[in-house]
């Protein structure tokens, strides 16, 4: 729950930094870094990573995901808690952009993007899906080594994808990072709720003290 609040907090001085036109100097030079690495190779990786945060992906991904969960593992309650999570995350997104209604970058562009800006959308559901995936996951990996493993693929594609809009010029830097803030709040805020009412009785359902 504090680190909850503490993306709500977070997201709220980034909101109030636009607002007040404070983070234009932010956003500027992170789009001339990392538009100054642009060629072919690089543009093909994240348009790639951008597609993967895209609706059918994620869609695939959950569902997916969903299906390990239930026929797997058993865990009903496991499952809901992805479902609430991403499910919860594209419907907060909509709301917020219709909320702050920031008009896309006018800059170079390698991508076409329709809709408001912030928050950033692919972020928001990057972090979600591949955050929920790792704490998930994460209670079925015994080993450290398996753990660090997953948490550095679950980072990458979170990362990826929210440098991704970036770069093709569809987001500010802003918008990105007001996307990971405001899924950190619903994902953790959800999590928090969860092992409140079902993290003990999963622990000692697998076996643990």
């Amino acid at each position: 729950m504090a680190i909850s609040l503490l993306c709500a907090i977070g997201f709220a001085g980034v909101a109030l930094l636009i607002g007040a036109n404070r983070i234009a100097v932010f956003d500027s030079s992170v789009i001339a870094s990392i538009q100054g690495m642009e060629n072919d190779r690089l543009t093909y990786i994240l348009s790639f990573f951008t597609w993967i945060g895209t609706g059918l992906p994620v869609a695939i991904i959950t569902a997916s995901a969903a299906l390990f969960l239930y026929a797997a593992l058993k865990h009903r309650m496991e499952l809901l808690l992805l479902v609430a999570v991403v499910g919860g995350t594209g419907l907060l997104n909509y709301l917020l952009k219709l909320v702050f209604k920031r008009a896309r970058p006018e800059i170079y562009r390698i991508a076409e993007a329709n809709g408001y800006s912030f928050p950033s959308g692919h972020s928001m559901v990057a972090f979600s899906l591949y955050g929920i995936l790792a704490y998930l996951l994460w209670r079925h990996i015994p080993r450290r080594a398996g753990r660090i493993v997953l948490i550095a693929i679950s980072s990458l594609f979170i990362l990826t994808i929210g440098i991704s809009r970036i770069y093709l010029g569809v987001h500010y830097p802003s918008d990105v990072l007001g996307g990971y803030l405001a899924s950190g709040c619903w994902m953790f805020g959800l999590i928090w709720l969860y092992d409140g009412k079902y993290g003990k009785s999963a622990v000692t359902h697998r076996g643990g003290p």
